[in-house]
Order: C-alpha cells, then structure tokens, then sequence
C-alpha cells in the first residue's frame, strides 16, 4: 500500500508557487513601468509676424531640434497676417512631414492668409475666444492698393487647401472658400447628415434631395472670402474648441498634464533676419564698393566693404535655406574673375562683366528656393521677376554711387606726404615740340589737307600739324597762325584784304 501525504500538501504547494509567480511579476511589472516611456512634453512653437523665408528656417530648426522619441505634442501658436506663398508651402511642407509627434495650431491672435494655409496644416486648431482665422487669397500690391490675383494663381492654392481639407478632416468646399471669392457654400441637413455644397454642387443635386433636404443656409456668399471667430470655426468643424488661454487650449485638446517648452528663436536667427531685410542696401554697397577697387589701382578697403556686404547679404540668404552651393560656387566664381580682372588684366573687359554677371546670376538665385518659375506655382514667376530687378537696380545704384565716389568722395581723402619736397608747381610748365618751336604766331601759309578741323598747313617748304577752332576748310586755302597752345597750333582762314 503506497502511503500518500497529506490532501491539502499540493494545494499549499500550488498556493507557494502561485505567490512567488505574482511576486515576480509584481517585481517585472513595476520594472517595466518605471522603464516605459513617460507622457511627453508639449513643445510651443511661435508662428508671429511675416510669414518669411526665416520663419520657415526657423520653424524647420525647432521641428528639427525636438525629441521625437518621446512622442511629444508639437503646438504652433499662431499670429499672423500672412506674408510669402512660398515660404508657407515650406513651413505646411515641414508640418505636414512630422511623424512621430501630434500637432496642434493654437491660434492666439489671428491666423490670416498664409497663416490660414499653416494653422489647416495641423492635425488639430483650437483657437482663443474673440481671435480670426481665413481670408488666403492671393493679392498683389500697385499704385491702387492691394489687387487680388485671378485663377491662374488661386488655383494652386485651392489645391494645397483640399489637400490638407482631406488629410485633417476639414470640409474641402469651406477651405476652398478661404481662397475663391466666387465660390458660394450653402450648409444643409441631408437624410440626418450636414453637408456644405458648393452652388454648382447644390444646383446638380436630384429635385428629391433638394427637396428633402432641410435647414439650407448660405455660409459663404458669392464675392467674399471664409473668415471666422473661433465661434463660426467651432461650429463648422474647424475648430475643437474656443479656449481662454494656452493651457486652457491644451485641456481641451485632451493634454492638459503636459509640460510645456516654449522654443524661441536665436540671437543668430534675428542677426539673419535682420540682414535679410537689408540685403537690396548690402547688394548696393557691396557691388558699388567692388566697382571702386576694380577702378582704383591694387586693393584696399574699397574691396574688403565689397567683399563684406556681398557675404552678408549672400550668407543671410544661405543661412535660411534659399541659397545653397550652387549659388555659392556661381558667386565665388564671380568674385574670382573679378580678381582676375583687377590683379592680372589692366583696365575692365570680359572678365569683369562676366564676374559681375556670375555675381548677379548667384544673388538672383540665393533670394529663392527655385531655379526658373514652374507654370504650377505662378508666383514664382512674379517673384524672380522681382528678384532680377532688385538686384539690377542695385547694379545700376552701384555704378552710380562708385563714380560719384571717384568724383567727389575718394579726392577729400587724398593728402600729401611729410617732406621735404618742392614747393614749386609745374602749372606753367609744358613740353614744347621741334615743330611748334619753328612756327610763330602770324606766320601764314596754305592747307595742303582738308582741315575738319584737324589737319596740315605749309609754311615755306615746313609742314606743320594744325587745327582750326571749330572751322571747317578746304586745303589749298590760305591759312594764318591765330594762336600757339602747348603743343597745339590754332589756324584760322586767312583775312583777305581790300
């Protein structure tokens, strides 16, 4: 007979290892958590002022800068009445490529034009109480104002607009409607749906629907432009909510426990804004300074200026991202055949219009991220074409102010040496040739050449070069010595006598 243990052995045994099993995964399961990645923080990033080639380097900086690994909410605050298409493409284009991170535009004051293309180009808006939102269509400035461009250039923008409509879950007709003033969106309730159609879209809908459909409404008249409070963006889908403040704004956005980094923009990053607002200023300093050491014999001060402001203005550009080595390497090229051309080759010739040219080609191009105008972006047209006149017309201010240089300025700051040295003058003095020391005022003879006013004349058997004051004469003509200048002998028509 096989004895056997107590009943409740197992049981116990069972009981002790179960326990060590909870203990050992208590222990892992707090491991873990102490380990797992902690909530991130909320990263505030300011989009205030023009919208500009430096805002877009400094928003693709700070994007840049953020820890993407511990999935933070990136916040774009906005503030702005808009500024350069195509530095607005950039920043959507550097919003729009996040991956690892949330995004969020908090409008805090106004989201205007350009600003309204970046805040749609977020995952999710929220917007304070009393701020606006909308109104992106193109214009250009003239004599008579603001002019709003046709549909060779709204086009594009309907375009980037239904893009993120379609990619953020916003109505593509209203933000459409922020571009084309002749588009005109009616609201409706359709079979318990809202819907926002535009008037041909309306016009084509089946009599049936029309006529169930229910509460119709015109929220963008024809002739206007789709601009909201944060009230009107709530209640047409764009915004989450109205906010008081920031923090409130990431409450309701569901990130209240968040810590939020604000990123500010670097003293380099106002230095580079700075010099880009001056860069037509640095252009014609640069190039008028360049013209003067071309002009002046050897090197000095004139080229260092030259040099200077040319880098300042080139630089800035490069440092934002507009210019890269392609245009580096045109304008050293530049500045290299105009090396030449002051250190090797005497006088100014195809070397130095071919490095002022080079030097023109390079600036053109490091004031914008493209080569030549694409048919599907037209403002890219209107801005090279500005662009090539800025730099011109710095060109021509350049030459302009270097001759005025050589006139007036360079002369007062000449001076003379310590002597000793003479104190005589050579005003008086001049170089007498053999054949003016044998003619004498008086003398008479005959032009043997057509004097125009240059020419020849025979005195006895000598022949001596002349010119008349402005008379034209005949050769053969008698001719009288009127005046001995320097080198010079002054005939005039031989007086005939009564």
């Amino acid at each position: 007979m096989t004895k056997t243990g107590p009943p409740f052995a197992c049981s116990r045994t069972a009981s002790v290892l179960i326990v060590i099993l909870l203990l050992v995964f208590g222990v892992f399961s707090k491991a873990f958590s102490e380990n797992a990645p902690q909530p991130g923080r909320a990263y505030l990033i300011p989009v205030s002022g023009e919208v500009s080639p430096q805002m877009a380097a400094f928003i693709k900086r700070s994007v840049g800068e953020i820890p993407l690994g511990e999935k933070p909410l990136i916040v774009f605050e906005m503030d702005t009445f808009g500024g350069r298409v195509d530095s607005a493409l950039a920043i959507v284009e550097t919003i729009t490529g996040i991956r690892e991170a949330s995004t969020l535009a908090y409008v805090k004051t106004k989201a205007i034009s350009a600003g309204a293309l970046i805040a749609l180009s977020c995952e999710r808006l929220v917007m304070k109480r009393h701020t606006t939102i909308g109104d992106c269509a193109p214009i250009t400035y003239s004599q008579d104002g603001p002019q709003m461009l046709g549909e060779k250039f709204q086009s594009p923008l309907r375009a980037q607009f239904r893009s993120l409509a379609k990619k953020n879950g916003y109505d593509e007709n209203l933000a459409e409607a922020m571009v084309s003033a002749d588009l005109e969106v009616f609201r409706l309730e359709l079979d318990g749906n809202t819907l926002y159609l535009e008037a041909t879209e309306y016009a084509d809908l089946p009599e049936a629907d029309k006529q169930r459909a229910a509460n119709k409404k015109t929220v963008v008249r024809k002739g206007e432009l789709l601009t909201m409070d944060d009230v009107e963006a709530r209640d047409l889908g764009f915004s989450l909510a109205s906010a008081d403040d920031l923090a409130d704004a990431l409450a309701k956005a569901g990130h209240g426990s968040l810590e939020t980094v604000t990123l500010e923009k670097k003293w380099t990053e106002s230095f580079l804004g700075l010099m880009i607002s001056l860069s037509p200023i640095l252009m014609m300093i640069g190039l008028a300074a360049v013209y003067t050491e071309i002009k002046a014999p050897g090197f000095g001060a004139p080229g260092i200026v030259g040099i200077i402001c040319l880098s300042l203005a080139f630089g800035s550009q490069y440092a934002v991202g507009m210019a890269n080595y392609t245009e580096l390497l045109i304008v050293v090229f530049g500045l290299v055949l105009l090396g030449f051309e002051v250190f090797v080759i005497p006088g100014f010739g195809i070397a130095g219009i071919a490095g002022f040219f080079f030097i023109a080609v390079g600036l053109v191009l490091s004031l914008q991220d493209f080569v030549l105008p694409k048919p599907s972006m037209p403002w890219q047209g209107d801005l090279m074409l500005k662009n090539v006149t800025m730099v011109l017309g710095s060109y021509v201010v350049a030459i302009i102010a270097g001759l005025l240089m050589f006139r007036y300025v360079l002369p007062r700051f000449s001076f003379a040496a310590r002597g000793p040295y003479l104190t005589g003058t050579l005003s008086d003095s001049h170089a007498d040739s053999m054949e003016v020391r044998r003619a004498r005022v008086g003398d008479q003879g005959v032009a043997v050449s057509y004097l125009r006013p240059s020419g020849k004349m025979k005195i006895g058997g000598d022949l001596f070069d002349v010119i008349t004051e402005a008379e034209f004469i005949e050769s053969g003509t008698p001719v009288t010595i009127t005046r001995i200048d320097g080198n010079r002998i002054i005939v005039a028509r031989k007086e005939e006598t009564p």
